[in-house]
């Protein structure tokens, strides 16, 4: 059967307002606070993702739910105008859009930045959101936001697990938990369906257990229950373990804008190279370098790089590690 497209996306798709960054608290008391940019742009985990991809020149498509809505419009305008296949991204006529704040900090203030998501359809999201026609016809399945869609989470294994009898592989980046359970029993049911885990440091302990943990350590751990995990650590670069071997990246150097949406565009850099045949130190580079040379601008999406781009700025040898991580 014939690849209907290089990649799946299942997931979060929102407008994303971005403001910062701020150089102290954020006030209450109706306190009005200034900063020196501003932005409506794309955002979800997915959306990003998808995004990145096509800009790596990736056949996407995208399967997930918005509301009926402007903020829907939005969203399905801005996918389309990037290249990503909408026709699966349902219309939901009772719920609204999830929309997300993002506040960031100064580098004075420690560089961070929260979010404030109104989840919207998200809740509502599940497998009849996604075609099996899709799952069936696809190279590649990747799945963003778990825990902010509890529905789908729960029929996620069955779906990756459907993808991979069609032959696909599969990719998982399950994002913050706001509940702070990270759901261990669910886990334990998605990890060996999943080829590839892309947490970030902080989500690869919480997933792992041991918040006591190194990355390193917390990667070995979730390796043994079945994916490659790749976790992302910020200006530390990037580190994945296969079960056996350890394997550590770096970032090209670039003066970040803003942060947001690099872990996304990471992702659609690994992705992408997997699906070119790069092998795992070459994969693990190049991701890196797409995920630095998406904070060149605001919001997630505008500085997305090309093929040409990243493969151009992943330069550096990944430095590999035979010995376990423990």
């Amino acid at each position: 059967m014939p690849h209907s497209h290089d990649l799946l996306v299942i997931g979060d798709a929102n407008p994303d307002v971005v403001v910062g960054p701020l150089d102290g608290q954020l006030a209450f008391g109706q306190r009005e606070q200034l900063v020196s940019s501003g932005a409506l742009t794309l955002g979800g985990s997915a959306a990003i993702m998808a995004c990145g991809a096509a800009r790596l020149g990736l056949s996407v498509a995208f399967a997930g739910r918005v509301g009926d809505d402007e903020a829907g419009h939005f969203v399905r305008d801005a996918l389309a105008a990037r290249g990503v296949d909408t026709t699966a991204l349902r219309v939901d006529r009772h719920l609204p859009t999830p929309l997300t704040v993002v506040v960031t900090r100064d580098e004075g203030s420690g560089g961070d930045r929260a979010i404030v998501t109104s989840p919207g359809t998200l809740t509502a999201t599940s497998e009849q959101d996604v075609p099996r026609g899709l799952l069936a016809s696809v190279r590649h399945v990747h799945a963003a936001s778990y825990f902010l869609m509890p529905r789908l989470a729960r029929v996620l294994p069955a779906l990756l697990r459907t993808a991979r009898f069609h032959g696909a592989t599969t990719s998982l980046d399950t994002n913050d938990d706001p509940a702070g359970r990270w759901d261990p029993d669910g886990l334990a049911a998605v990890l060996p369906v999943v080829d590839y885990l892309l947490p970030n440091a902080a989500e690869a302990l919480a997933l792992s257990g041991r918040t006591d943990a190194t990355p390193e350590q917390a990667a070995e751990l979730l390796a043994a229950q079945g994916p490659v995990t790749v976790v992302k650590n910020g200006a530390a670069g990037a580190l994945a373990h296969d079960g056996r071997t350890l394997l550590r990246a770096g970032g090209p150097a670039v003066v970040p804008r803003d942060t947001v949406g690099a872990g996304d565009s990471f992702d659609a850099g690994f992705v992408a190279a997997n699906l070119a045949g790069l092998a795992l130190p070459d994969a693990l580079e190049l991701a890196a370098a797409c995920g630095a040379l998406s904070t060149r601008a605001h919001g997630g999406t505008p500085a997305q790089p090309t093929w040409e781009e990243a493969r151009a700025h992943a330069v550096t040898p990944a430095i590999t590690d035979r010995e376990n991580a423990s």
